[in-house]
């Protein structure tokens, strides 16, 4: 039997809101499960920031970083253009430094990192966070982005960052716990961001060396003027400014305002750089280059 038009009508009403329901009972859910998530790692990362927050000022052991030292030496070069690069095609290719790295990153596992004092941690840390980076580009590659190894866990989760890859002193940790739990909570240093390196040409140069206690403050401090002094890190054309996202998406570390933020970047700056930082009041635009820091891609490749 035929219905009326005004019958049709108000079941295709009914219809409709019956799918308006159904879709704000989803968004519903949906933000109820991404805001239970956040606070659980918001519980989780406190808890790790505490659990690794302790020290022995008064250690002076250190930790042997020779075999990431020798890898360093063999495989990472710094091109013409100011930017290191490494060679996974070669590291890759052999099987005792490929093995040799894993052995680094053993033995940074079984450090009892918590009997350090707060410099050799510091130390510790970012040198983990780069040795376990190259050694996750090794295991997929050939990559064109770090960002392609979406192993991390959570239905919007991209790369490897969230992947639980190391345990230390029992606590299984991804890279995004060693650098945001860890490093970002128990140091109020933002030159941290000057020494994690995301295995991207955005990201500052992943050092020639391994970090150590007994170094640290130079070595943080040529990081941070090697990156703002580079056009990845800062860059004037004119009276545009553009900077790296890394002080957009982790402005806070720099300082509370945008003035404050420039300011901080112009600490590691030469002269005029600083100057015109510092003088600067209009907009700025931020940018970043995720391409693999392979030498595959290097301009004279």
């Amino acid at each position: 039997m035929l219905q009326s038009p005004d019958l049709t009508a108000e079941n295709t009403r009914r219809a409709s809101r019956r799918g308006t329901l159904t879709a704000m009972m989803l968004g519903g859910l949906l933000a109820l499960a991404v805001a239970l998530t956040a606070s659980f790692h918001t519980a989780q990362a406190a808890e790790l920031a505490e659990t690794f927050k302790g020290h022995d000022p008064m250690s002076t052991k250190t930790v042997d970083h020779s075999q990431w030292a020798d890898i360093l030496t063999s495989y990472v070069t710094l091109g013409n253009d100011g930017i290191t690069r490494v060679d996974y095609k070669a590291l890759g290719g052999s099987a005792a430094d490929a093995e040799k790295l894993g052995a680094y990153i053993d033995l940074l596992q079984e450090t009892k990192v918590s009997g350090l004092n707060q410099a050799e941690q510091f130390a510790f840390w970012a040198n983990l966070y780069n040795a376990v980076t190259v050694e996750v580009i090794l295991d997929h590659y050939p990559v064109r982005s770090i960002r392609d190894i979406s192993i991390s866990p959570g239905l919007f989760s991209t790369g490897p960052w969230g992947k639980k890859l190391v345990t230390v002193e029992g606590e299984d940790l991804s890279l995004d716990n060693i650098e945001h739990d860890i490093l970002r909570k128990n140091w109020d240093e933002p030159r941290v961001h000057y020494a994690v390196n995301c295995a991207s040409y955005g990201c500052p140069n992943l050092a020639l060396e391994p970090f150590t206690g007994t170094k640290l403050e130079a070595q943080l401090e040529k990081a941070g003027k090697d990156y703002v002094n580079h056009a990845r890190g800062v860059s004037f054309e004119g009276s545009k400014l553009t900077i790296s996202k890394i002080y957009e998406w982790y402005g806070k570390d720099f300082g509370s305002t945008k003035a404050a933020q420039l300011k901080n970047i112009a600490k590691h700056a030469d002269r005029d750089l600083a100057d015109k930082l510092k003088a600067h009041t209009g907009r700025v635009s931020y940018d970043y280059d995720w391409s693999l820091n392979d030498t595959a891609n290097a301009p004279d490749a």
